[in-house]
């Protein structure tokens, strides 16, 4: 009789112990050893928290995918690269940094025009300014401005032309009526003068000296 209790004993010690170690098996359950999150919610775990429970069962979103951008190669009227324009969708509209070369010293229009063809040498295929919302032109007008408005772009002796602005009127996201990725594309245009902001369809800003596709 001894005997046979001392056997019952052990076995039920063993099965609490094999127990023990299953429920161990459980809780690390897509956990790596030796990392803070393995700690942290062996603490949990240990604490009772149902939070650290929730947690596991539902993994933490992933992170969301990057902003579009879009990278533009600017050309000249002689068809000869001059410089990039860089495109970045944000909250509140689209960030345009323009770094070109061999651009007149002053002031120039930039504007956003509807058709996503640089034909040079005057770009006249990138058609007119970029109006979805049919404005007049110039970010002065009361009447305006085009969707593809854009402050003056200044070029400086060296003939070194950088900028940065953020474009409120259009956006990166497909299928939008002020989309610069619509269907075609659009195009980024530089003209041989400053737009004077007001004078409809172009604030006077003269021929087109350069000339990128956005798609």
């Amino acid at each position: 009789m001894k005997h046979f209790s001392t056997m019952t004993f052990t076995a039920a010690a063993l099965a609490v112990l094999l127990s023990g170690c299953h429920g161990g098996a459980h809780t690390w359950y897509g956990a790596k050893a030796g990392t803070e999150d393995h700690a942290a919610h062996a603490n949990a775990q240990d604490s009772g928290s149902g939070d650290a429970a929730m947690a596991m069962s539902h993994p933490a979103e992933p992170a969301s995918e990057s902003a579009v951008s879009v990278t533009v190669d600017l050309i000249n009227s002689k068809g000869l690269s001059i410089g990039k324009a860089f495109l970045k969708q944000e909250k509140d509209g689209v960030r345009v940094q323009v770094d070109a070369a061999s651009i007149p010293e002053g002031q120039h229009g930039l504007h956003f025009h509807e058709n996503g063809k640089c034909a040079a040498p005057d770009f006249q295929t990138a058609g007119a300014h970029l109006n979805p919302d049919m404005k007049k032109h110039g970010l002065n007008n009361p009447q305006g401005a085009h969707n593809g408005d854009l402050p003056n772009l200044t070029a400086g002796a060296d003939g070194k032309a950088k900028a940065e602005v953020v474009a409120k009127n259009v956006t990166l996201e497909k299928g939008k009526p002020n989309s610069l990725l619509k269907a075609g594309g659009t195009a980024l245009v530089i003209h041989e003068k400053a737009d004077d902001y007001v004078t409809d369809p172009s604030g006077n800003s003269g021929a087109r000296i350069a000339c990128g596709v956005i798609q």
